[in-house]
């Protein structure tokens, strides 16, 4: 009874009813694990850690990273976080609650957006098909930064379709330029619903009254609303640098504002791809199944894209955001992360209705079952510690039992949903698989990859190595070392080149009593030798070693410049 009364509910042509069991059904997902796990990495300790230095220091406008300055990314996401820490009191709790948000707001501003230009059924059918691509649920359940960029821009996107698809609706308009400025100070791509502007100025030529009232004069006004808010952050930020006027400030002014930007795009220097990369190796998997969807329908999609200029423009802007990552030669897979709402939009507006295909039905429902056995193959494997697992694993974990009952655990649910609920459409029966496979992992699974995903371990026996008078250095490491230490930290920059960062901890060593450099044992060294080295254990597939003053080799050459970043027990924050 409970479940057709929520099935009732959800094909319901009611809004708010609808909207009500969309929001409750994301919250089981988005919710679900905040408080259950510790930043991980990749991107997660930098910017909780610079959350956490921002509330501590009470140096909000400049982000800082073991008292450095973090030149990468404007603060606004890290504002986010540390505001929710500066709240809850709770880092575990804070660093998620951005990007779950985030993930609440872009569904609504989706389902909104298609109940108003088509109708409730395909509102909710885009919200739950964005729900289903797998990009959509990492990224807003991870505390990486592109979630919170996706909805900037989809406000973006959301703000010109009200103005020109539902309008003249000119304060949603300017609003829309506003949150591309926001976007612009989150992660510089803010800008890109701008692209949506060159079909519909191509639509307008072709259909002189299909925007009659909306595209007037003053629509050039609405770059100085995105202008207003950038400035908000960027004037300020400019006037310091240049009345204080310290090397450190100049260098990092001049590395957000032309580095990150401008140079990263034409000239990136890492994650070099080639420039089919997202549409063989990102599209086909992370947004999976919305592609194969185009694919079953696709006479349906030429048909709807030459009735509908709405449809056209979406898929315009779409192709064009791939296009624009495309271009750059450094690339990554959550940099078209914001182009999945309005895909899903399309989508869901060309579909809804349709018959269902056969073959899709029956692939979706083969690729269910293999993932099924997938997990539970890979889960009795880990339970018997077969050689292949313990290999892959060997890193992580020496005891795969845990691993091995989980993976068994989310075998047996996809195996329960498909047989249980065999007589209905195989995305439904996809998306509760994934749903219970979300809370299994956003619980049991976060307890047991907590060790093996952060190096509190590692830090803790480093620690208890160097003794209550002992001080720790580190040469060449990640963020998360520091967030994890439960004591004072010296680094010696964290920017600067490895030989650097050596000559400085061999100085630093020579200045004082008691002292130790924590570095990875595969690191090439010319200040230091390693014999005798203490392990601390394996964090990140490396293995950490403990070099005292017997380990520093007789010379060194002078660094170039002294750096030297003290942070006091940043691991406090998991008291």
């Amino acid at each position: 009874m409970v479940l057709k009364s929520l099935q009732q509910r959800f094909n319901s042509d009611d809004y708010y009813q609808v909207l009500s069991m969309l929001l409750l059904f994301a919250a089981v997902i988005l919710l679900v694990g905040i408080g259950w796990r510790s930043p991980w990495p990749a991107d997660e300790p930098r910017f909780a850690e610079v959350a956490r230095e921002m509330v501590d220091s009470g140096q909000w406008f400049f982000p800082q990273r073991g008292g450095e300055f973090y030149p990468d990314k404007p603060p606004v996401f890290m504002w986010a976080i540390a505001l929710f820490y500066g709240l809850t009191g709770s880092l575990k709790v804070a660093f998620l609650l951005p990007n779950a948000l985030a993930g609440f707001l872009t569904l609504f501003l989706v389902y909104d957006l298609g109940s108003r230009l088509w109708s409730v059924r395909v509102g909710r059918n885009a919200a739950l098909l964005l729900m289903l691509a797998p990009q959509f649920l990492i990224q807003s359940k991870n505390a990486q930064i592109d979630a919170m960029v996706m909805c900037w821009i989809t406000l973006g996107c959301y703000g010109l379709l009200r103005h020109f698809m539902t309008g003249p609706h000119w304060r949603w308009y300017f609003a829309g330029w506003a949150f591309m400025g926001l976007g612009v100070i989150t992660k510089g791509v803010g800008f890109l619903p701008l692209l949506m502007l060159l079909p519909i100025i191509a639509y307008a030529l072709i259909q002189k009254d299909l925007f009659k009232g909306r595209l007037k004069w003053w629509c050039l006004a609405g770059p100085l609303a995105m202008l207003a808010v950038i400035a908000c952050w960027l004037v300020p930020m400019v006037l310091i640098v240049q009345s204080q006027g310290t090397p450190e400030l100049i260098q990092y002014q001049n590395n957000i504002l032309f580095k990150q930007t401008g140079e990263r795009y034409v000239n990136a220097w890492h994650h070099i791809k080639p420039w089919y990369y997202f549409l063989v190796s990102v599209v086909p998997v992370m947004w999976f199944p919305l592609p194969l969807l185009f694919i079953a329908h696709w006479q349906r999609v030429v048909a709807k894209i030459k009735a509908e200029p709405i449809i056209a423009i979406l898929l315009v802007w779409v192709v064009l955001v791939l296009v624009f990552f495309s271009i750059s030669p450094g690339k990554r897979g959550v940099y078209i992360l914001p182009a999945l709402p309005m895909l899903a939009l399309a989508l869901s507006a060309i579909i809804t209705g349709a018959d269902t295909k056969r073959w899709f039905e029956w692939g979706l429902t083969g690729l269910l079952w293999l993932l099924g056995l997938v997990f539970t193959t890979a889960g009795v494997l880990a339970l018997i510690h077969h050689p292949a697992i313990v290999k892959a694993m060997a890193d992580y974990s020496a005891d795969l039992t845990h691993m091995g009952y989980l993976l068994l655990t989310v075998g047996i649910i996809w195996f329960a949903v498909l047989l249980l609920l065999r007589r209905s459409q195989a995305m439904v029966r996809m998306g509760i698989s994934l749903a219970l496979t979300w809370i299994v992992m956003g619980t049991w699974g976060y307890s047991i990859l907590e060790p093996m995903r952060t190096p509190q371990a590692l830090m803790a026996n480093a620690a208890k190595a160097i003794g209550p008078d002992g001080q720790l250095g580190l040469v060449k490491f990640k963020e998360q070392f520091i967030l994890f230490s439960p004591v004072d930290i010296t680094h010696f920059s964290y920017l600067a080149p490895l030989e650097q960062q050596e000559r400085n901890a061999w100085q630093w060593m020579h200045e004082g009593d008691k002292r130790f450099i924590l570095v990875g044992d595969h690191q090439k060294l010319n200040c230091f030798n390693f014999t005798g080295a203490k392990s601390m254990g394996v964090a990140h597939r490396d293995d950490w070693v403990l070099l005292s003053k017997d380990n520093l080799l007789p010379t060194c050459a002078e660094p170039d410049k002294r750096y030297q970043y003290f942070t006091p027990t940043p691991g406090r924050w998991m008291d």
